[in-house]
């Protein structure tokens, strides 16, 4: 089933990083497929299964959509928290436009994770770098104003 009738209302760049109950879709989102992302990454580099079911930090996901050069996305003078909810609406957006699959958020980003993000310093640098490179894979799927 198609969910762009949820989205069909959303034209600008402002109105989907705005939108507080498209960020709230996404913030399930972006935790669900990080949480499997990381859980797949860990096991791939490690001899048991591990499952995670972690929130991800607000400092990635600012982080993420500074690193993209994409705050035009976001409200005029907007804190961390603001801007993680920008990107989990931006993800949301992309997701109920079927312009990517739950299964290929978590592909992409277990293929851009690295190094030891089992240590939350080194998670939060690797982790923005992943969804810095997630939001730029995205770009061509959202408006250009």
């Amino acid at each position: 089933m198609s969910y762009k009738f949820l989205i069909k209302d959303l034209n600008s760049q402002k109105e989907i990083g705005t939108d507080k109950g498209l960020a709230k879709i996404g913030d399930g989102i972006v935790n669900l497929t990080y949480s499997i992302a990381k859980s797949i990454f860990l096991t791939e580099n490690s001899s048991t299964i591990l499952r995670t079911g972690i929130k991800v930090n607000k400092t990635i996901l600012s982080n993420a959509l500074k690193n993209a050069n994409m705050k035009n996305f976001a409200k005029n003078r907007a804190d961390a928290h603001d801007l993680a909810n920008t990107v989990e609406a931006i993800i949301a957006f992309v997701f109920l436009n079927d312009k990517m699959t739950l299964n290929e958020i978590i592909d992409f980003l277990k293929d851009n994770l690295i190094g030891n993000i089992e240590n939350r310093t080194q998670e939060i640098k690797y982790a923005s770098i992943a969804f810095t490179n997630l939001l730029i894979h995205i770009k061509k799927f959202l408006p250009e104003e």
